[in-house]
């Protein structure tokens, strides 16, 4: 598992782990840690590289400034650009400062041209850490700018300068952050590193325990998404069995001129095992789908919400009518997942929400920020801000798990259990992908998947079929939804082969 800590979390262990160390060897720890990965990222002959190392007043200064001494006895070309601090500092800094002083690294005083005009083999982010409040502008913005106009490898010590670790925003609104390519995070994984800005900015993420004693970690509420949450609910078919065996999904949506957001769900819901599938239409329903005949196109009128899991919302419209058929469905006693229109009407309808609020089935939401915004009465800004907060609200409110998309989709139980998710990519950012999600989901739940396990691994694997097509072709521009279908359906089936009892 891979639990994450929030900065009061971190502060809290340090403290403790310090109290029980000489002084100054967490600090030591941390500069020999990232000394090893900046050899790492550095080219055989390490004495061809040139490493610029940035160190800033506080104590992530004081990893770097470690971080520099070792990497000059290994024989590294290495500048420090050093911030001293304003007034006093911890005496481990201190000594930290006085070993690299001491060391072959040159200090220098550079500008931000003079760095963006030299080729660096890397470098060394240790600006500002976990604790900095305030946006980073004036010399510093000129200096983040420098590096992020560099080619070469950055390495970022904790959390990349200027980035909120706990809720993975650029800090201020006229803030900026580095754009490290790595970042080695001290102690345990921070949220703001895998969500939000967080994974623009954070680059690949390691985590260096400093060889901290575990009884210190606190149990941790948030995760990373991982197989391990699910596998248990994975399930090898057996012979004997049939289409009645895996369960009926119903998708509502497809009002006047939004027949494709139902078909894409529906499609997709059949190829994760559902055994039969129907795609309602609130308007004039297709006679068949060409592409999936298999796929029973039916009216919403008159249908029996009770007899499968219903994923709503997907092309539903926001007419009368389909708040009725949408009252229907949450009404229902069969398990229900909520998307894009059907969350719409939702925010705008007290009784909806209680009705919401009262069901015993399995509840799953898959909004995205500006439904979550709605839906919380909040702007896009401010659900953006705490990603996790917001989550774990709209989950306790609507006593339903909710799984809030994007960059770093985090899935939160009502009882405050969060995970975030890091499979993935931009190529996402196209119309129908959350069709897709949400026909997935609704496949599971109708297989028998409780919500939370449905919740995480329909996510998972969303992005991970995301991620498959990226690499096949290079690149995340020009991905269509209809294509998550394949790879979804092979990577679930892997999966049932190598986890399924």
């Amino acid at each position: 598992m891979n639990p994450l800590y929030t900065v009061a979390d971190i502060r809290a262990i340090e403290q403790a782990a310090a109290s029980r160390l000489p002084a100054g060897v967490l600090m030591q720890r941390a500069g020999q840690a990232a000394a090893n990965a900046a050899l790492e990222l550095l080219p055989n002959a390490t004495a061809s590289a040139r490493v610029l190392v940035l160190a800033g007043p506080g104590n992530n200064g004081g990893d770097a400034l470690e971080a520099a001494a070792h990497l000059a006895l290994a024989g590294a070309r290495i500048t420090i650009v050093h911030h001293a601090p304003a007034g006093q500092t911890a005496p481990e800094r201190d000594a930290a400062l006085r070993r690299a002083q001491h060391s072959d690294a040159h200090f220098a005083i550079l500008t931000a041209d003079q760095i963006s005009s030299t080729p660096w083999s890397l470098v060394v982010d240790g600006l500002f850490g976990i604790g900095l409040q305030r946006a980073l502008d004036g010399e510093f913005g000129q200096l983040v700018a420098a590096v992020n106009s560099l080619r070469c490898p950055v390495l970022a010590l904790d959390v990349p300068s200027g980035l909120d670790a706990d809720t993975g925003v650029v800090i201020g609104p006229d803030g900026c952050a580095i754009r490290a390519s790595h970042t080695l995070t001290f102690i345990g994984n921070k949220p703001g590193l895998h969500t939000c800005d967080g994974r623009d900015y954070a680059g690949r993420v390691d985590v260096a325990g400093l060889d901290i004693d575990a009884a210190l970690l606190p149990s941790a509420r948030l995760h990373l998404n991982d197989v391990a949450f699910f596998t248990r609910c994975l399930r090898a078919r057996r012979q004997n069995s049939h289409k009645g065996s895996y369960g009926n999904v119903a998708v509502l949506g497809g009002a006047a001129g939004m027949s494709g957001a139902p078909i894409l769900a529906a499609r997709m819901a059949l190829h994760a095992g559902a055994g039969r599938v129907y795609a309602l239409f609130a308007g004039t329903p297709l006679a068949y789908d060409a592409l999936q005949p298999e796929l029973m196109c039916r009216s919403a009128e008159a249908y029996d919400f009770a007899s499968a899991t219903v994923v709503a919302g997907p092309g539903l419209g926001d007419s009368a009518h389909a708040r009725s058929l949408l009252a229907q469905a949450i009404a229902s006693p069969a398990p229900l997942l909520l998307d894009a229109d059907a969350l719409n009407m939702l925010a705008s309808d007290a009784l909806l929400q209680t009705a919401l609020r009262s069901r015993d089935a399995a509840t799953v939401l898959t909004p995205h920020p500006l439904e979550a915004a709605r839906l919380l009465g909040k702007s896009v800004s401010e659900i953006q801000a705490d990603r996790l907060a917001a989550a774990r609200l709209l989950a306790a409110r609507l006593h339903a798990c909710v799984v809030l998309k994007g960059s770093g989709s985090v899935i939160a139980a009502p009882d405050g259990a969060a995970v975030i998710n890091t499979s993935g990519n931009a190529a996402l950012a196209s119309a129908g992908t959350g069709d897709v999600l949400a026909g997935l989901c609704g496949s599971l739940l109708a297989q028998g998947w409780p919500q939370w396990q449905a919740a995480l691994a329909a996510v998972w694997l969303h992005g991970s079929a995301a991620d498959t097509l990226v690499t096949e072709t290079g690149n995340a521009i020009g991905l269509t939804a209809g294509e998550l279908i394949q790879p979804i359906r092979a990577a679930l089936n892997r999966m049932v082969t190598q986890y399924a009892r």
